[in-house]
């Protein structure tokens, strides 16, 4: 019987010496010293991402501006991972900060520099009365003619509103000059009424020194000061009468209406020097 013997080919050779180079190789990888494979060692792409271990990339390991946008996952970068400080005004691009972007109350008066809020920031009809400081408004800030008869109050200005039924006005009255000796002279007067009256009055007495005209003109009052009058009717009660032409309503012409009364005073005839009708009137509205 013959012994068989193999014989030596070029193909076995070259199987030989892979699988002899395979196994040698991953006995070499296997037995590789700690620490010994460099950056001269590895191909380039050779770290994948499934070769990189879970939290192994730490940010010591990131070049500076190696992240980019496109570098990062939709989401990726969320609020807790996000240092304090980390986002700065150079950090927001132009227009990223939007009305829909802010939170209620976030603006609050420290956040907005001086002047900050012009005439066009403020909606219309936004100031109210309770945003107005004591005193704000100003004769300057006031337009012309814009204070109207409507916007002030009821007894400010006296003209602006009438005087009320049985409300009593008072006041002094003077009239009088000086004169020739035979020669006529005469003098002219006006009373104005601080609150007009709603209609004109319906009599106007002028009243002798000391006299009174009872339930017309009833007098003086306390200390000659609070002249009385009836409803609808001007009384001028004179409490000096000097070189007149005639006594009370004879010396004293009056002339009124609701606004007021003008007076003609005339001197003595047979006097010269000054003449001189004066006193307290009242008028109450009827």
């Amino acid at each position: 019987m013959k012994r068989f013997l193999p014989r030596l080919t070029y193909a076995n050779v070259i199987a030989s010496l892979a699988l002899f180079i395979a196994l040698g190789g991953a006995a070499v990888a296997a037995g590789l010293p700690k620490n010994s494979v460099g950056k001269a060692q590895l191909k380039k792409g050779a770290v994948t991402a499934q070769a990189i271990a879970k939290q192994a990339v730490v940010s010591g390991k990131i070049a500076p501006k190696a992240v980019t946008a496109g570098k990062l996952g939709p989401n990726a970068v969320l609020p807790g991972n996000l240092g304090p400080g980390i986002i700065d005004a150079g950090k927001i691009s132009a227009g990223a900060v939007t009305a829909e972007k802010i939170k209620n109350n976030v603006i609050t008066t420290n956040k907005l520099n001086n002047k900050a809020v012009t005439a066009e920031k403020i909606a219309e009809k936004g100031v109210g009365t309770g945003n107005l400081a004591e005193g704000a408004v100003t004769t300057a800030k006031l337009a012309n003619g814009a204070v109207t008869k409507e916007k002030i109050a009821a007894g400010v200005i006296g003209n602006v509103e009438t005087l009320k039924s049985t409300q009593t006005e008072r006041g002094v009255f003077s009239v009088g000059g000086t004169k020739e000796k035979e020669k006529e002279a005469s003098a002219f007067g006006s009373i104005s009424f601080q609150l007009l009256l709603a209609a004109n009055p319906t009599s106007v007495q002028v009243v002798a020194k000391g006299a009174t005209i009872p339930g017309v003109c009833p007098g003086l009052g306390g200390g000659n000061t609070t002249p009385e009058a009836a409803a609808g009717v001007v009384c001028l009660y004179l409490t000096t009468e000097t070189n007149l032409d005639g006594v009370g309503l004879a010396a004293v012409t009056p002339e009124g209406n609701r606004l007021g009364v003008n007076l003609t005073a005339k001197g003595l005839k047979a006097a010269e020097g000054n003449f001189v009708a004066s006193g307290v009137w009242a008028v109450t509205a009827p």
